[in-house]
């Protein structure tokens, strides 16, 4: 596995945590290399268990949900703007809100069962969405995400 000083010494302009299937909290390796790159000023966008094994390496836990979310159509609230998302999703792990360090801030919430559906760090930038916005065909209401990646890269680049 690829370590956090390999991916630094790239020089990335943004790293990007990948969905992928599985128990985050199983993923010792990967939550200590996020940890680290996570010091960094690099930008650090997550999807899915990219989301889990963010929320892992900043103090968090997860927890497996009695009822998976999956299919094309979970409504997210956007806590910034208050807009409601529909939403492709595909887990079985949510994120723990009372085990997030002040530094961090939910960002989205699944509108069915509460659950954490994104989080930022207010203190770097990296921040990480649960559903996935990438999902084709699937809803489209959650492309921005991308974008707002694409500036905060060029935000810390100057």
């Amino acid at each position: 596995s690829t370590t956090a000083e390999e991916i630094i010494d790239f020089n990335p302009d943004g790293i990007f945590l990948s969905n992928g299937p599985g128990d985050p909290s199983i993923l010792h390796h990967q939550i200590k290399q996020i940890k680290r790159l996570i010091t960094t000023d690099i930008p650090v966008f997550g999807i899915c268990l990219g989301h889990q094994l963010l929320s892992w390496a900043v103090g968090g836990r997860t927890y497996k949900l009695e009822f998976g979310h999956h299919g094309g159509n979970h409504p997210v609230k956007n806590l910034k703007t208050g807009r409601v998302e529909i939403t492709a999703q595909n887990h079985n792990y949510a994120t723990d809100p009372d085990s997030l360090p002040s530094h961090v801030e939910v960002t989205h919430i699944n509108l069915n069962d509460d659950t954490i559906e994104g989080i930022r760090l207010t203190d770097r930038p990296v921040f990480s969405i649960q559903y996935h916005p990438e999902a084709s065909p699937g809803p489209h209401d959650s492309h921005y995400i991308f974008d707002e990646f694409l500036k905060l890269i060029e935000e810390v680049k100057g």
